[in-house]
């Protein structure tokens, strides 16, 4: 990188990764780059916070699918108790959905897996100068994706019927009458053009609504 541009120090970058081996190697790469220190390294969702609060890291590089408490769920929580911190998402499921819910919970960047460590370097660089780094191909996708058609509640009911759940269970979970749980499911089997429950939730997956 341009020397004008490189920072005085190192910048410090919490890595929450759930699969130890590409934990440690994500680490090790970048701990060569001479202006990058991975300062912490976790396994689970609900540790981020905490561990972002002890190291105050300045960009936390998170994958979605952790244990505990999603990625996003957690780059939401890191803009309101580490606000200084970026936050870029790498993930390998480049799913249109995906990208908007990491936006809206405020991270600044979105990249999948199978980059180059150069580019992942180049991008915590870039994203600590304000920038937002999107992989391209992605950001095409979720363009022509459109919106998530379900609202906050037919998401939490569709989440809630995973593992077999009935509507009892559902309604008991939420705290929701069975009638309106139905209307729920019907409305988002309806909004996902699929035949049933199983097949909405399964979509709605796909396309990373939930």
């Amino acid at each position: 990188m341009p020397r004008d541009h490189r920072p005085a120090k190192s910048i410090r970058v919490l890595l929450a990764e759930d699969q130890g081996m590409m934990r440690g190697a994500l680490a090790l790469l970048l701990g060569m780059e001479a202006d990058i220190e991975v300062v912490a390294q976790v396994g689970a969702g609900d540790k981020i916070v905490d561990a972002a609060l002890i190291h105050r890291p300045d960009v936390a590089l998170l994958d979605i699918e952790l244990p505990g408490k999603s990625g996003l769920d957690a780059a939401a929580e890191l803009r309101a108790q580490v606000p200084d911190c970026r936050v870029l998402i790498l993930t390998t499921f480049g799913r249109p959905g995906y990208l908007r819910r990491a936006m809206e919970a405020g991270a600044a960047g979105f990249l999948v897996k199978d980059g180059p460590v150069e580019e992942l370097a180049s991008s915590i660089r870039r994203v600590l100068t304000g920038e937002t780094v999107i992989d391209s191909a992605l950001a095409a996708a979720a363009l022509s994706a459109g919106p998530n058609p379900l609202t906050t509640r037919e998401c939490d009911v569709l989440s809630a019927s995973a593992d077999g759940a009935t509507v009892a269970d559902i309604a008991s979970a939420l705290h929701l009458s069975e009638s309106t749980v139905r209307n729920y499911l019907s409305s988002a089997i309806g909004k996902t053009g699929t035949r049933n429950r199983t097949e909405a939730l399964r979509e709605a997956r796909q396309q990373g609504w939930l």
